[in-house]
């Protein structure tokens, strides 16, 4: 395995989340690669951390889907399993209309202003090309509404699944169509702040349901090459 250049991980960070951040990212952002074997020694070699938060964070990555684990044989990087994230997409989607429809009545002009400053950081993260701050500023944007919903069931399936779509979500901010994302969140915006539940808690639907045409072109693309072979 290639160890990425050291993290400085401060003793405070020393716990499973940080471990298991750091290691979501770098399978995000393709340091770590599909097929790529994690080793034990060298990711505590890494993370400066001791080898249980690192089980313990291999184990959440398991279960989002980014790590395959043979007991007693090896971990390695998982590929992207097309049909779990299409199935994760559309929970993840479900519940963030759900907190949307929740929180409007809630929110206060603080969570307003919050909720621009993070879009306008996500623009400026996509108009420099860096995926990854926009990914954050994407976040730090739809964290609004979750938080202020305080529906901790919403919370819950948002953690478990979210990372399942992250390496589908940096592809399209990597690309041109993953600006489209920063008018539609003027439009949720404005909508929260003028009070309409219903019309913005569809939006954010929308905006989530953007990542749909990403995961079915591996499918169109085998289709079209079966007409071409039966041509």
């Amino acid at each position: 395995m290639p160890v990425p250049e050291t993290q400085n991980v401060s003793p405070r960070s020393l716990l499973r989340d940080s471990a298991f951040r750091l290691l979501r990212d770098a399978i995000v952002d393709g340091t770590l690669a599909p097929g790529e074997r994690l080793r034990d020694n060298e990711l505590e070699s890494w993370l400066g951390v001791s080898r249980t938060p690192i089980r313990e964070a291999l184990a959440r990555l398991e279960q989002a889907g980014l790590v395959r684990t043979r007991p007693g044989r090896s971990t390695t990087v998982s590929p992207l399993d097309l049909t779990r994230t299409r199935e994760a997409q559309l929970v993840v989607a479900a519940m963030h209309e759900l907190a949307v429809r929740e929180a409007v009545p809630l929110l206060t002009g603080t969570d307003i202003d919050r909720m621009r400053a993070a879009n306008d950081r996500f623009a400026g993260a996509l108009r420099a090309g860096d995926p990854d701050t926009a990914l954050l500023a994407d976040d730090e944007f739809h964290a609004v509404t979750v938080s202020a919903a305080g529906n901790q069931a919403v919370v819950s399936v948002l953690g478990q699944l979210t990372p399942v779509l992250r390496r589908v979500e940096r592809l399209r901010f990597s690309s041109l169509s993953g600006r489209a994302s920063v008018a539609q969140h003027e439009r949720i915006v404005s909508l929260c702040g003028a009070g309409d539940a219903e019309a913005a808690a569809l939006a954010t639907r929308e905006n989530w349901h953007t990542l749909q045409p990403l995961l079915d072109l591996p499918k169109r693309r085998e289709q079209g090459a079966g007409k071409q072979d039966t041509a």
